[in-house]
């Protein structure tokens, strides 16, 4: 069980998997307000930096779940460097359908909405594991400005433009399904340069080193091609956000 190995490659360095810079990460904690003994679940919690810096600034107490071997390996390798390997548990398993024994302060899935089908079957199965009062926080991408083509669409790594929404159709999104959106934290371009670009050097040692790679091809492939592909469409019409959201 684990995700597709060309992720656990061009990833592989990455602390976080989203295009939040550690910055963003810190702004969207503190706008939180939360307080010394909060309960956090990440479902899709990649390599942990979330619940790691969390635990250390804001004494939570979190769960992440990944179906990332490698990438909860460091999660916990992270919790140690931190120092708050008593306060976060990561687990490795598939977070589609997980639910917490306890219920939780802020139930997260930030950027893997795939676990419950979508945004509202994420939201559904986040809020199985809430108590009453919490918070949800869902990561999601919307368009900062709606592609021309669908081939637009796809050079974002969309299916198509249907895949997404605008902000304000996102945000009117919540409301539809009870939901008031009670803070929020987008990245901006210089995020996305980070969560993509930094997958460039990766690749290009990892080629270095696996040069007879079954994956070796792909990765040259996607080496040649994406600095090109990012600037041109992702760059300019993907945005990315947290919302954090109160059931009424």
């Amino acid at each position: 069980m684990d995700i597709p190995r060309i992720f656990n490659i061009t990833e592989s360095e990455h602390r976080i998997h989203n295009p939040f810079t550690p910055e963003k990460l810190a702004t969207l904690g503190a706008a939180l307000r939360l307080e010394s003994g909060a309960r956090v679940l990440d479902l899709g919690s990649g390599s942990g930096e979330m619940l790691c810096t969390w635990a250390r600034d804001y004494g939570l107490i979190g769960t992440g779940i990944d179906l990332s071997q490698l990438f909860t390996e460091q999660a916990k390798r992270r919790a140690e460097e931190l120092g708050v390997a008593d306060r976060v548990t990561f687990i490795h398993g598939d977070a589609a359908g997980y639910v917490a024994d306890e219920k939780v302060d802020v139930a997260a899935c930030l950027g893997a909405s795939w676990i419950g089908g979508g945004v509202a079957g994420t939201i559904e199965l986040l809020a199985r594991s809430l108590r009453p009062g919490g918070i949800i926080l869902i990561g999601e991408p919307y368009w900062r400005q709606l592609p021309p083509t669908p081939e637009v669409a796809r050079g974002c790594l969309a299916h198509d433009i249907s895949d997404f929404l605008l902000l304000p159709e996102l945000l009117a999104s919540f409301d539809r399904l009870g939901y008031d959106v009670v803070e929020m934290v987008l990245a901006d371009q210089d995020g996305w340069d980070r969560y993509e670009a930094a997958k460039w050097l990766t690749m290009r040692r990892w080629l270095e080193a696996n040069p007879d790679d079954e994956l070796a091809k792909e990765v040259r492939d996607l080496l040649t091609t994406e600095p090109v592909r990012h600037a041109t469409y992702t760059r300019e019409y993907l945005g990315w956000g947290v919302f954090a959201l109160m059931s009424r």
